[in-house]
């Protein structure tokens, strides 16, 4: 590749789970830090970063999709731009995407985007570099203070996964289980906070497997760790995401009837109702260990609004099997949930096994899941009208005047009034539709 001059602007484009959103807003504040700025709406930047998701099907077309309108546009406009592919596509197919596309300078994995900007300075120079290197957490300490954020934020609290399910490519692209340092946490906590942050979301592939040190010596969990975050002055929210059921302990269950800043809503993935295919998943849960410890957290948090994860068609499944996946759903109750087609990744397990099961029931089952999953959804919302409650301000709404935030349990709710992005206004929930309420807002007390 020739050699170009520097970027003056970039854009970051995240597709898939949270983590990916904190890791492009890290990407972003490191090259913010550089002097670079975001590309304006509308016009093209200097430096394209996909910031890339393995676990959807197809997700490594769709990223050489993008590299090729991104080029084509560039060269239309005259001016190519520097293109970086990070995250999982980017630890899984390094070498393919060098291969095949050569408009890419740059491929970086997820646990080694903290070298991104020396790696630009080479791509500035002409050359093209891939890290997909795996140093744990070292990234951490490369990346730039917390500045400015949104009310809602993220913290990566703990990276990888042991568990090895059958059908997921994690292992492999976010290597094994490990734990940021307790002190980095909370120091970076604070820091949200003061750059604006109310609430902020604890991240992990398998967060409820955190644990360290805390400031005393003694070794914590999540619940841990969640107990001294609320003692952090500004900080009025905390959620988490995602957990497995194997690492939800005691202490977590007794944080979410101790804590009044720990939101009430858990998401809880069980991919399947039938015990053979959660055998064959390698989850280590059955239907029934799952139900009672719902039962549990309900116990401490009765309020407590439930969110999972669903697979259909695992290879095998049969009728019969998919039905106790409708069971388990009427069961529970859940008030939102994601819901999935079975989608081979290359080197799982699962991807070999037998009984793959054809593409159009496996579009059957999805909508009538999805369809027994929106039900719940409606319902949920609409017990929830006539809840006075906190709703945080993240967002201006369609209309003037008019304001979008998150109720405790994760709903969407719009209202209209006097308030500000971040703002922890008190409104009266008044009607529910199937994926938002709208509010009344109340007016505050006066002496």
């Amino acid at each position: 590749m020739k050699a170009t001059t520097p970027p003056k602007t970039y854009r970051v484009k995240s597709f898939g789970c949270q983590m990916n959103v904190y890791d492009g807003e890290r990407m972003a504040e490191m090259l913010g830090a550089r002097g670079i700025v975001p590309a304006p709406e509308g016009e093209d930047a200097d430096l394209v970063v996909l910031n890339t998701c393995h676990i959807r099907e197809k997700a490594a077309e769709k990223v050489y999709s993008d590299i090729g309108r991104i080029s084509k546009a560039g060269a239309a406009a005259g001016k190519q731009p520097l293109i970086a592919v990070a995250g999982c596509v980017a630890q899984a197919e390094s070498e393919e995407i060098m291969a095949r596309a050569p408009a890419v300078s740059m491929v970086v994995g997820p646990q080694a985007y903290h070298r991104l900007p020396d790696m630009l300075d080479r791509a500035v120079l002409g050359e093209r570099a891939t890290d997909t290197d795996m140093p744990a957490i070292a990234k951490f300490a490369a990346l730039p203070p917390r500045r400015r954020t949104a009310p809602a934020s993220f913290l990566t609290v703990q990276e990888g996964c042991d568990k090895f399910c059958t059908y997921c490519v994690v292992p492999y692209t976010r290597g094994a289980e490990i734990s940021r340092p307790y002190s980095d946490l909370v120091t970076e906590a604070r820091k949200l906070v003061e750059a604006g942050a109310k609430e902020i979301t604890l991240l992990g592939q398998n967060v409820s497997a955190w644990s360290g040190e805390n400031e005393h010596g003694h070794t914590v969990g999540l619940a841990g760790l969640i107990r001294d975050l609320a003692k952090v002055d500004g900080l009025a929210r905390i959620r988490y995401t995602t957990s497995h059921p194997a690492d939800m302990d005691d202490a977590l269950i007794a944080a979410h009837g101790e804590i009044d800043a720990l939101m009430p809503f858990l998401h809880l993935p069980v991919q399947a109702g039938s015990d053979r295919v959660l055998k064959a998943m390698n989850r280590s849960h059955t239907a029934d260990s799952y139900l009672r410890l719902l039962e549990r957290f309900r116990a401490a948090r009765p309020d407590l609004a439930l969110s999972g994860d669903f697979i259909v068609g695992f290879p095998g499944e049969t009728e019969a099997e998919f039905e106790e996946t409708l069971a388990l759903v009427d069961a529970v109750g859940y008030a939102q949930a994601f819901s999935f087609k079975y989608s081979p990744r290359p080197g799982t397990p699962a991807a070999a096994m037998d009984g793959q099961v054809p593409k159009e029931v496996m579009d059957d089952r999805l909508q009538r899941l999805q369809a027994a999953l929106n039900r719940d959804q409606l319902a949920f919302n609409q017990r929830s009208v006539g809840r006075r409650c906190e709703v945080l301000v993240e967002r201006k709404g369609k209309h003037p005047g008019q304001w979008l935030g998150k109720t405790p349990w994760l709903q969407s709710a719009w209202f209209e009034g006097a308030a500000a992005i971040g703002d922890l206004v008190q409104v009266d929930l008044v009607e529910a539709g199937p994926n938002s309420l709208s509010a009344r807002l109340r007016e505050p007390v006066t002496a």
